[in-house]
């Protein structure tokens, strides 16, 4: 088994501007939209709390204030619901803030998904960490996804991306990877296309919203050039590292909505709304 730095840090790029959920996303952020009660960020929190890391490092924007007011005391909310039936309905997010470290940087422009996680480093420094896409909600029967990733990179001491077999007519709104199975639903990543046509990719294995990253990555970031769009692209940095075979793909136990899509909000809405027998 080789001998890692443990993960203690999970970076949330939360600077876009989710258009796709225009007008309500003009004043809230998308990660601030509800599932029921609860916002897409604090089920990514919650994920990456369940896997023991303490320290939540978030990428914002301009107009994201309320995601920092949302990890924040509001004593005048307190004091007005103290020792009523409604107190109980701050539990969770105040057992969050007391119990974790959050601290932020702005992203001066929207340059694309790596560009986020480079303007991260200042938060994260020269080790291993995690990143959460809010928008993506897994959910497992069993440990939570960043939970079994951690647990791969515990053992390979390589990047880990989760991913999932998806419909190949899809694949021009993923990165699709290509490798070989070392292990049962464990890949060793040989080749990553960013959003290719259906005609160009070479698996229907689609790469998700969450990562474990060893801190080279920063590096290869900085030196990664804009690809589609015009924007630095995690997927072209992940692939200068799995020519050196050091990125590692886990097909999850579990089910993701793609929130970020009206079709995937509406189902993790549904799916929460019957576990809660709504």
């Amino acid at each position: 088994m080789n001998k890692t730095k443990q993960i203690k840090k999970c970076l949330f790029p939360a600077a876009g501007y989710g258009t796709r959920f225009l007008p309500a996303t003009k004043a809230i952020p998308k990660e601030m939209l509800p599932i029921l009660t609860k916002p897409l960020i604090q089920y990514g929190v919650e994920e990456a709390k369940q896997a023991d890391i303490d320290t939540m490092a978030i990428v914002t924007g301009r107009g994201k204030r309320s995601i920092e007011d949302h990890f924040d005391v509001s004593y005048e909310l307190e004091h007005q619901i103290k020792d009523t039936s409604k107190e109980h309905y701050l539990f969770d997010i105040r057992k969050l803030i007391n119990n974790l470290t959050f601290t932020y940087v702005r992203q001066k422009s929207m340059k694309g998904l790596g560009d986020a996680i480079l303007t991260g480093r200042s938060l994260i420094g020269d080790e291993p960490f995690a990143v959460v896409l809010a928008d993506d909600l897994c959910v497992s029967d069993s440990i939570g996804v960043l939970s079994q990733m951690i647990n791969i990179y515990n053992k390979y001491g390589k990047s880990v991306v989760a991913i999932e077999t998806i419909d190949k007519k899809d694949s021009n709104k993923y990165g699709i990877i290509d490798g070989k199975e070392i292990e049962k639903s464990l890949y060793q990543i040989s080749n990553m296309i960013e959003k290719p046509a259906p005609k160009d990719a070479p698996t229907n294995l689609a790469i998700i919203g969450r990562y474990i990253l060893t801190p080279d990555i920063f590096d290869i970031l900085k030196n990664t050039k804009p690809g589609i769009a015009g924007e630095v692209q995690i997927t072209d940095a992940l692939q200068t590292m799995a020519k050196k075979d050091q990125v590692l793909g886990l097909k999850f136990d579990g089910r993701r909505f793609d929130c970020g899509s009206l079709d995937g909000f509406v189902q993790a809405t549904n799916y929460f709304a019957n576990l809660e027998n709504i």
